[in-house]
Formats: structure tokens, sequence, C-alpha cells
């Protein structure tokens, strides 16, 4: 099968294809080329009541398969995931401008939380807890928590839906996804697998709906008391908007939301290790995404030796273009207000006093979407790429002698998501365990997440967490039995 094969216009709602009832839709382009990939379905309030309406009868059915059996589908979904890898990674690329390369890596990482959750099905024990009395016996067991609602966000628009859908599939839950309105294709190419394996009606649905009617669709899921959570990755100013939202009905939310990742290079570590680290994090998916390294802390007596290494590094590895082309390691940013804010962040910089390290013509010869990998040293907090997260190519580099203090830097905001520390010392990985206030930490790694672990922050960047053991129990409530006997 061919990308173009998976373009559809429709939402998908009950296990069919279906227009918006005033047939109005909204455009998707290439971010690379600029080029209209298709009009989608903009869905409203009626749609999403269809949609609703339809979770719920599904899940009154689905919640009473066996684990097995829920596990069955779920790898019937992986192996599909697995058979049209290179479709659907085209797809992938062609709206979100990521590289081939990593549009591959996305679709089997969405198809492994498939198969973890697949497994993780058939585990989810309950306990026979002691009891204080001979006449009776307490036992819990685990139970869906219903109708389920994601919001997906753009940078991942398929790894994002499987790390909700499939926790929400393996505990007995139906669920109601709304993609971001800049990558709705790729979720409907996975509706696509969903309609072709005549999975159970309502089980899965998919509404579509563009930017201005986006925030009436969030509104509508947080007040619906059918919907009894809601898993979100996004903004955290967004987040706290559903948060609020939902406080009406005692809704259960599972919140990913913005980072501002420290990364630490100590005055020991592997410099060359530590650059390959840093170019990873910072320069996947042109940077954005949630966990990549942002704020760069380099040891003061290290930090000419680093930063020479990094500028090297980066002319040798990275070659900016469209994600469909040969020996393209990055592509554009998601849509000219992303270009726009990563600009005003580089020029206040420069303008401040930071230091261009990486070749000013590479960097004066960005055009359109495309912004091209630099590295900025001499970065001080009167700037504002100190403290704010880029989502963009840009390595801003801070000094530090002291390692009380750059912990204390390392600390100092109000986001608690992903940190990174590179250093051959045991007792300083102990002291940062202890020390760094962030849910997620790599030493001398970069690439954290997986469907095994357990993805989450602490502080304002998010509740709950996603993949892992934990990642089934977000979908389920615990009930207690007290039986006499």
């Amino acid at each position: 099968m061919l990308a173009e094969d998976f373009i559809r216009q429709e939402a998908f709602i009950n296990g069919c294809w279906v227009y918006s009832h005033d047939k109005k839709t909204f455009p998707v382009t290439n971010p690379a080329t600029g080029v209209l990939l298709s009009e989608v379905a903009c869905c409203d309030v009626k749609e999403l009541a269809f949609a609703i309406k339809s979770a719920q009868a599904a899940q009154h059915l689905w919640s009473q398969k066996t684990a097995y059996e829920r596990a069955d589908t779920l790898l019937e979904i992986y192996y599909k995931l697995i058979e049209r890898q290179d479709p659907l990674a085209k797809l992938l690329t062609q709206e979100q401008g990521k590289p081939l390369a990593e549009a591959k890596g996305e679709i089997l990482f969405a198809a492994s939380f498939f198969r973890w959750f697949a497994e993780e099905a058939r585990r989810s024990y309950g306990e026979v807890i002691p009891t204080t009395k001979t006449d009776c016996r307490y036992i819990t067991v685990k139970k869906p928590i219903g109708v389920c609602a994601a919001i997906t966000p753009w940078n991942f628009p398929i790894g994002m839906l499987a790390r909700k859908i499939a926790p929400a599939l393996a505990a007995g839950c139906s669920i109601i996804v709304k993609p971001a309105e800049q990558t709705p294709l790729t979720a409907l190419a996975f509706a696509q697998i969903i309609d072709d394996l005549k999975i159970m009606p309502g089980l899965v649905n998919i509404v579509t709906t563009d930017a201005e009617t986006a925030p009436i669709i969030g509104e509508k899921l947080c007040v619906s008391p059918e919907i009894r959570l809601i898993s979100f990755t996004g903004s955290t100013n967004v987040g706290k908007g559903l948060y609020r939202h939902s406080a009406e009905n005692v809704k259960k939310l599972a919140l990913e939301l913005g980072g501002n990742a420290p990364f630490l290079v100590f005055e020991d570590a592997d410099i060359p290790i530590a650059v390959q680290g840093l170019i990873n994090s910072r320069f996947r998916n042109a940077g954005q995404t949630c966990v990549s390294a942002n704020r760069i802390f380099v040891h003061q007596t290290i930090h000419d030796a680093f930063v020479e290494t990094l500028v090297t590094a980066i002319k040798q590895q990275l070659k900016l273009g469209n994600g469909l082309e040969a020996g393209i390691t990055m592509g554009p940013l998601i849509d000219q207000q992303a270009v726009e804010k990563v600009k005003s962040l580089v020029e206040d910089a420069l303008q401040k006093g930071a230091t261009l390290a990486s070749d000013k013509k590479v960097f004066n010869s960005a055009t359109g979407l495309f912004y091209p990998p630099i590295v900025l040293t001499g970065i001080t907090p009167a700037m504002k790429i100190h403290d704010e997260e880029i989502f963009g190519p840009v390595i801003s580099i801070i000094e530090f002698s002291n390692e009380e203090a750059v912990i204390a830097q390392a600390n100092d905001t109000q986001s608690g998501l992903a940190a990174y520390a590179y250093t051959k010392d045991i007792k300083r990985i102990s002291r940062l365990s202890d020390q760094l206030e962030y849910g997620m930490v790599g030493i001398n790694y970069s690439a954290l997440s997986t469907a095994e672990i357990p993805f989450g922050g602490v502080k304002e960047s998010g509740l709950g967490r996603e993949g892992g053991r934990q990642g089934l129990e977000e979908y389920q409530e615990i009930q207690y039995l007290c039986l006499g006997v």
C-alpha cells in the first residue's frame, strides 16, 4: 500500500467514516513543501456527541471481554502497524516534516505500546489483603475506568496516540481521540487499521477538528460526565485549562505537559559521549520534543573543548531538508508560528550578548519553515532563552563551576519532566538522583522513552504516568471487596 492510500478526509466514529454535519473542512499541508495534502472533516459538538454515545455502547461490551481477548486485539493492531510501517512513515513525514528514518522509528515506537500492553492486560492483578477479622476476607480488583478521551500533539502524531489508546484498550476502556489539527492524517491512517481489522465499532473514535473548534471540543470532553478520563499531551497552559474544566465532575486527568530539561555536563564527563547524547536529544524532530535538552550546563573546565567538539559533530551529522529526501537528518518546524518563536528567542539572546558558536552562513540561509541547527554560548539569566522552552534546533550553553549551584539552577523552573547528566562519578550520580526535581533522569544516556517505562513529570509538567505498569493503572479503578466467610 502507498502513503496516498491512507489519506482520508472523513473522521472515524462508531466504525464509520463520517463528514461533519455542515461539510466544513480544514486543510492539512506538508510543512517542508507547503503542498496541500488533504481537506479533513472539521467536526464539532454534534459529531462529538455521536462519538460519546458510540463509545459508551462499545465500553459496555468491551469491558466484558476477557484479558486474553483484549490482548489478542492489541496484538492484531501491533502486527498491522509493523506491516504498514513504510507507507505510514511516509505519510507521517509528509504531514509532520520529520525525516523518514525518524518517522519509521516512530511507527515502531507506536507499535511497541500495543505489544507491551497486550502482555500487561493479562497481568493486571488484584490483591488479597491480610484481614483483621476471622469472618471476612479483603480483596481488591482492578476495573476499567470507563469511556476515555485523548488529545494528542502534532510532534509525535502516532507515537502519542498509541501511548494512550493501547493502555485504554488493555484496561477495558473505549476511547475518543482528538488529534492535533496540524497532523490528523496519521491518526486517520491508524483508524484505517481499526476499520480493516473489523474491531468493535465505537471502541476507537477519531474526531478531527481545526484550531478554532479544538477548544470547544476540549471543553465539552471535560464537562461531559460520560467521559471518565482525559489523557492530554501538550502545552502547560492548555493542560491547566483542561484541569479547571474537569473539576466540575471530578474527572481523572493524565497530563503530560511542557518541559524545560536541563542537560548537565560535569568536568569528568566523556565529552564525545555527552556531545552525541546532546545532538540526539536536541535535534530529534528538529528540537520539537518535550523531553529535549533545553538548558545546557557545561562545566567551565571543559566548556571550550565541549563546544568545539559539538560544532564539528553538528556539521558532520546534520543535513537540513525535506524528510523524504535521501540523507536528510532534520526537517522543518511545524508552522510559521514555531519559526517565529525560535527566531525571537535567538535574536533576544544575541542582542543581550550571547555568541553564535556555529556557522553564521548556515544560520543566515534558513528559509521557509526550515530553521538550521545552531549553538549559542554565553547564555545568561537576562535572556529569554535561559528560561523558556525553545522547541526548536537551538543549543543554548550556560557555563558553571559548582555542583550545588548548578543543581539549584537546574531545579529553578516550574517544569519537572526530564533531566540529563553526564558524569563518571558514582557518588555524584547518587546525589543527582536525590536532588534533581524531575520525573525522569537520564544519566550518560538521552533516549528515555520506551513502552516499558513510566513516562511523566512532576511540578507543572503533568499528572500521572504513561507506559509501563503504571500506564495501565491510569485507566483503571480499584474496587475493594469485603467478603464474609
